[in-house]
C-alpha cells in the first residue's frame, strides 16, 4: 500500500510538472513557420534567424497575436522577436498593423514599431512613423507626429496620440487638426470616439467651414452630423454677427445656433449688441431670436439706443435689418424714452413703430398702461399707434406721429397738481438739431388746458380750449407758443376759480412712474431672474503616462527574469547595466532617465535635525 501511495504520488507530480511546462509553452511565442532557419547560439542564448522563402513569410504566434514578417531573429531564452521587412501584426479580427520593423516581448507584451507604421480597425487607420503597442492595457501610443483617416469624418493630425482598443477612443494631445472638405478643427486635445465620430473638444479650439467660425474652450462635436455645443467661452462667427455664451448648441448643416444664460449677439456692420439668456440664431434666414431680459443695443455716435422686451427678434442682411420687440417693449435714450406692448424698428427707413395689440380693447381696465407712451424731455405722448422718423445716416430724429388718441402732457413746474395737456384725433410732431419736440400740431377736435403765466412765471389763469386743431412750440422741453386752428373755443380762469374736477382731459393717464430713467429702469417690471444650471462637460483630464509604474514593473520584472536564469561563463566580462536589456530596449530613453532618477531621488535617506 504504501509502495502504492509512492507510485501515485511520483506520477502527480510529472503530470503537474508536465502541465506546468505546457502552460509555460502556451505564453512563449511561437514558430509557425520559420522558412529558412538558422540557429546562432554563439551570437546570443537562443538565437534563431528565420527568413522567408518561396512558400512565405516568417509567421510566429503569442497569445493571439500573429505577426508575418521577411526575417525574424527570435531570441528563445528571453521570449523576444524582432521582425523586419513588410512586417503584418494581427490581433483578433479587428486590429492590424503594419511596418518595416517591430519589436515585441513575450514577457511585457510590449511591441514597438517603426518604419512607416499604419495600424487599423474597422472605423479607422493610423499612420505613424513610431508607434508602442501596449497589449496589457490595449493601447497604442506615438508621441513623434501622427494621422489618423475615418472616411465619414476626415483626417485627424497630432503630434502625440493614444488609441484606447477596448473603448474604441483616440486621445491627441498638442496641434491637433482635424481636416473635412465641410470643415476644420485645430484644438490643443482631441478625444475621438472611432465607432460615432463624436469629438471632445478642450482648450481653445476653433471649427471652421465656409459659413462659420466657432470658438470655445470645451466642446462636443458630432463629425458626422456636424452638429454640436460649446460649454465655456463659446463663441461664433457668422460674417458680420459674433454671437456668445454660457452653453451653446450649433448645426452646421443648418447653419443655425441656441444658446443658454449670458448671450450676447453683435452686429459689426449697424454697430449693435443684443443680449439675454435664450437665444436662437438662422444665419440663412439672417434672423436671431431672443428672450429672458433681452436687450438690444443700438451704437450711435453721440448716444445708444437700448431696447428691452420679454422677446426680441432681429431679421434681414444689414441693409433692411428690422428689429422687433414682443409684450413689454420699453427703449431708453439719453434724450428719449418708450413704452409699448410691442415695437417694430426698419433700420433702413429709420421708422420705429409703437403698438398696442388690438386685443387689448379700451374697456380693458389696465389698456391705458399698455397704450403707447414716449417721453421727450418733460413732455409724455400717447396714443392707439406711435411712429417715429429718424435719419439713418445722421442718426438724428426727423419727426414723430401718434395715431388715434393722441395726447401730450407735461406738468407744470410751479404748481403741485398742475398738468399742461392736449389731447385729439392725431399728432405730429416735429424735432430739433439736438433731438428736442420743437414743434407738434394736434388734428381734429383738439382739446387744451395750459396753466398760463406772465413773464415772472406768475399763474393768472387756466387756459382750458376746443378747436379744430392747435400747433404747440417749445423751447427746451416747455411750452413757449400756441396757435388755435378752426373755430377755437377757449376760456381762461382765474385758478382759484376753476373747478378741481375739470383740470384734467378726459382720458388722462400721467405715467411718470413707468418711464425708464437709466437702463435699469428697463428691467423694473420683470421678475426675478433664475437662469438654469448647466450641467455642462466635464473638465478635461489630462493623458496619463502611456509608460506608467505598472508597465515599468513588467518591465523590470523581465529584466529580473532574465538575469537570474543567466549563469555567468567562466571569464566573463561583468554585464554592462547601462546597456539596455530586450525587455527595455524598446522603451524610450527619457522615460528609463526619469525612472532611475524618480527611484534615486526615493531611496536617499531621510536627514534628521543632527544629520544637518
Amino acid at each position: 500500500m504504501k509502495l502504492n501511495q509512492n507510485i501515485v504520488t511520483t506520477l502527480l507530480v510529472i503530470l503537474l510538472w508536465q502541465f506546468g511546462l505546457q502552460a509555460q509553452d502556451q505564453k512563449r511565442i511561437e514558430i509557425v513557420y520559420g522558412g529558412f532557419l538558422e540557429f546562432k547560439e554563439g551570437e546570443a542564448p537562443g538565437l534563431k534567424v528565420m527568413t522567408r522563402d518561396d512558400s512565405g513569410q516568417v509567421h510566429v504566434i503569442h497569445e493571439g497575436v500573429d505577426m508575418w514578417c521577411d526575417q525574424a531573429n527570435l531570441y528563445s531564452n528571453e521570449n523576444f522577436v524582432e521582425a523586419y521587412g513588410n512586417v503584418r501584426m494581427k490581433q483578433g479580427d479587428t486590429i492590424n498593423m503594419n511596418a518595416k520593423y517591430v519589436e515585441y516581448s513575450g514577457k511585457t507584451k510590449l511591441a514597438f514599431a517603426s518604419g512607416d507604421v499604419v495600424l487599423t480597425e474597422p472605423n479607422s487607420r493610423l499612420t505613424t512613423d513610431t508607434l508602442y503597442f501596449d497589449r496589457v492595457k490595449q493601447q497604442s501610443f506615438y508621441k513623434s507626429g501622427g494621422r489618423v483617416v475615418r472616411d465619414s469624418s476626415g483626417t485627424i493630425t497630432s503630434n502625440i496620440g493614444r488609441y484606447y482598443m477596448n473603448s474604441k477612443k483616440y486621445q491627441f494631445v498638442q496641434d491637433v487638426v482635424l481636416v473635412n472638405p465641410d470643415y476644420t478643427i485645430n484644438t490643443n486635445q482631441l478625444d475621438f470616439y472611432s465607432e460615432t465620430g463624436h469629438a471632445y473638444l478642450f482648450g481653445p479650439s476653433t471649427i471652421v467651414t465656409s459659413e462659420s467660425k466657432t470658438y470655445c474652450e470645451r466642446g462636443f462635436y458630432d463629425t458626422e452630423n456636424k452638429t454640436g455645443y460649446g460649454m465655456k467661452n463659446t463663441k461664433i462667427n457668422y460674417d458680420y454677427r459674433v454671437f456668445e455664451g454660457d452653453s451653446m448648441y450649433f448645426d452646421n448643416n443648418r447653419n443655425f445656433a441656441s444658446a443658454t444664460n449670458n448671450i450676447k449677439v453683435t452686429d459689426t456692420t449697424n454697430k449693435s449688441v443684443i443680449k439675454g439668456h435664450y437665444a436662437e440664431i438662422y444665419k440663412a434666414k439672417d434672423s436671431v431670436f431672443i428672450t429672458k431680459r433681452a436687450l438690444a443695443i443700438t451704437v450711435q455716435e453721440n448716444d445708444s439706443i437700448y431696447m428691452h422686451a420679454d422677446t426680441l427678434m432681429v431679421t434681414g442682411k444689414p441693409e433692411k435689418r428690422i428689429t422687433r420687440a414682443f409684450r413689454n417693449a420699453k427703449f431708453y435714450k439719453s434724450d428719449m424714452s418708450g413704452k409699448a406692448d410691442s415695437v417694430h424698428v426698419n433700420h433702413a427707413t429709420g421708422l420705429t413703430q409703437l403698438i398696442n395689440l388690438s386685443r387689448l380693447s379700451s374697456q380693458d381696465a389696465f389698456a391705458k398702461r399698455r397704450d403707447p407712451v414716449i417721453w421727450n424731455l418733460e413732455n409724455q405722448m400717447t396714443g392707439d399707434t406711435i411712429q417715429i422718423k429718424s435719419n439713418p445716416e445722421t442718426e438724428k430724429l426727423d419727426s414723430l406721429f401718434v395715431f388715434e388718441n393722441a395726447f401730450i402732457v407735461s406738468k407744470d413746474t410751479l404748481s403741485e397738481n398742475g398738468y399742461n395737456q392736449i389731447k385729439g384725433k392725431t399728432l405730429v410732431g416735429l424735432f430739433d438739431d439736438q433731438n428736442n419736440l420743437k414743434q407738434v400740431d394736434i388734428n381734429k377736435n383738439a382739446e387744451s388746458i395750459f396753466y398760463a403765466r406772465n413773464e415772472n412765471n406768475e399763474l393768472f389763469g387756466i387756459d382750458k380750449a376746443r378747436s379744430g386743431s392747435i400747433s404747440v412750440f417749445f423751447e427746451e422741453g416747455t411750452i413757449s407758443q400756441f396757435i388755435r386752428y378752426k373755430q377755437p373755443d377757449a376760456v381762461t380762469t382765474p385758478e382759484s376759480q376753476f373747478p378741481e374736477n375739470g383740470r384734467l382731459l378726459r382720458g388722462f393717464v400721467w405715467r411718470d412712474d413707468e418711464r425708464p430713467k437709466s437702463v435699469e429702469d428697463l428691467f423694473s417690471d420683470d421678475p426675478p431672474l433664475e437662469l438654469p444650471v448647466i450641467k455642462g462637460l466635464d473638465a478635461y483630464v489630462p493623458q496619463e503616462e502611456f509608460f506608467d509604474d505598472a508597465m515599468m514593473e513588467r518591465v523590470e520584472k523581465a529584466d529580473e527574469d532574465k538575469k537570474g536564469k543567466l549563469q555567468p561563463k567562466k571569464n566573463a566580462k561583468p554585464l554592462n547595466n547601462k546597456k539596455p536589456t530586450k525587455a527595455s530596449r524598446n522603451i524610450p530613453e527619457d522615460v528609463l532617465e526619469r525612472r532611475a532618477k524618480n527611484k534615486e531621488e526615493t531611496n536617499k535617506p531621510m536627514l534628521g535635525k543632527e544629520d544637518n
